[in-house]
């Protein structure tokens, strides 16, 4: 999922709020790095536990492009556990096991307050 921010007229506010100091827009990622993290492993379908404990972000800038995303560690025989509970999966014996769509509803939220956050940033 990608937040995208368009604009007509004049974009000096915004241009200030992005351009601003870079550990604080830092720190701010930071924030809504920890809390999709924990939306995450609060809508994580719970068996073990483990997926649920297993997410984490990163936030990486790159030619001017700040990027963050989150990840999931718990992977066994190379198959990415938080994945096959998003989709389903097939079992030894021929089962399907539905999946569940938590990981879409989590962004779009936190993608949401993210807009929302720079959009009040750049109207003051």
């Amino acid at each position: 999922m990608r937040l995208k921010i368009e604009c007509t007229g004049s974009t000096k506010a915004l241009e200030k709020l992005l351009h601003s100091d870079v550990s604080s827009g830092r720190l701010q990622l930071d924030h809504v790095g920890l809390e999709g993290v924990q939306a995450l492993a609060k809508a994580t379908p719970v068996d073990t536990g483990l997926t649920a404990s297993s997410w984490y972000y990163t936030v990486e800038e790159t030619d001017g492009r700040i990027t963050i995303s989150w990840h999931n560690s718990n992977i066994v025989d190379h198959v990415p556990i938080a994945i096959i509970l998003q989709y389903g999966h097939a079992t030894k014996n021929g089962y399907w096991v539905e999946g569940s769509d938590y990981i879409n509803p989590v962004t779009k939220d936190i993608f949401d307050k993210l807009a929302d956050r720079v959009w009040r940033a750049v109207t003051v």
